[in-house]
């Protein structure tokens, strides 16, 4: 919970931004240099990253805010920022996936944490990037056939 003059807020928001075309264009140098870029510019907007995680086609954030926050302009923010940092740092990387001046689809996913205790988004977004199917289990159902 944070307090501000007249004002005690705990606002928090899930984004998920996805590159473009569905790409796995994000190698793990890329996420962690994705990471430290947000959580600049968060900071920037007086917010503050509370977790990050992702796959080679997509990022979740989750983040704190404050209520005079404009989500959408901050979105598009974070996402033309990381863009031409990762363009810039990575081009040659992000050259086999593109040949325009691209990296995210211009879609995203933001959504307040409420309904979800805080613990269950937070696991879901530690565990994004990890295997969730143990292959052990598939190996041993195959061989018993």
């Amino acid at each position: 919970m944070d307090t501000r003059n007249n004002a005690a807020f705990d606002m928090r928001y899930h984004l998920v931004l996805v590159t473009k075309y569905r790409r796995k264009a994000l190698a793990a140098a890329m996420r962690e240099r994705v990471r430290n870029i947000l959580a600049d510019v968060l900071e920037k907007w007086r917010c503050e990253l509370i977790e990050f995680g992702g796959e080679g086609d997509h990022i979740h954030v989750l983040f704190a805010a404050h209520p005079a926050l404009d989500v959408s302009r901050l979105v598009n923010n974070l996402k033309t920022v990381t863009s031409r940092r990762l363009r810039a740092e990575f081009a040659s990387e992000l050259r086999a996936h593109y040949w325009k001046p691209v990296l995210w689809h211009g879609a995203y996913y933001v959504g307040t944490v409420g309904h979800a205790s805080l613990e269950t988004v937070k696991r879901y977004v530690e565990q994004q990037g990890q295997d969730r199917w143990p292959p052990k289990r598939r190996a041993a159902v195959r061989q018993s056939r």
